[in-house]
């Protein structure tokens, strides 16, 4: 067993230290859409929704806990994180957050055709084609992230108590 390997749990091998070029240009991908998402307006919580949708229906562990420290630090409550999967039952979420999430579902799930149908023709009715891209290009890197994580198997370590908003 390599050293790398033994740093993932159990035989994993961390590939983002197995290969660090690959993931600083999985990095680099991912900070443009975060940039993309900022020109077109979409505020930090908004990306930080769609991360957290995409990691859910992904089941990454890492990147929930990631990017649950990173919405309530952009703001985001704990009620509208703790109903976020099941978010099309709620009134929480306003229709911009509505048509991003409906499209990262999508985007998730590509062969869904009927939710893309769906989906495309809600974002189109709400979101900007600057924002519309934006929020594929965000759940696209957040999907990579996550196989990133789950083939890996990052561990989720404990961390001190964020403030409850």
């Amino acid at each position: 067993m390599t050293e790398t390997a033994a740093a993932g749990t159990g035989n994993r091998v961390f590939i983002d230290k197995q290969h660090p070029d690959a993931y600083r240009a999985l990095a680099a991908t991912a900070q443009a859409a975060k940039d993309a998402a900022a020109a077109a307006g979409l505020d930090r919580t908004l990306v930080e929704l769609v991360n957290l949708r995409v990691s859910q229906l992904n089941a990454c562990a890492y990147c929930l806990d990631l990017h649950t420290r990173a919405a309530l630090r952009a703001g985001e409550t704990t009620q509208r994180l703790g109903v976020l999967a099941a978010w099309r039952d709620t009134e929480l979420f306003t229709p911009r957050e509505r048509a991003a999430l409906a499209l990262a579902e999508a985007t998730t799930r590509p062969a869904d055709a009927d939710a893309q149908t769906t989906a495309y023709a809600e974002a189109r009715a709400t979101l900007s084609d600057d924002e519309i891209s934006a929020v594929i290009w965000v759940a696209i890197t957040m999907n990579a992230f996550n196989r990133v994580s789950v083939m890996s198997k990052h561990p989720v370590r404990e961390s001190p108590a964020v403030p409850v908003r």
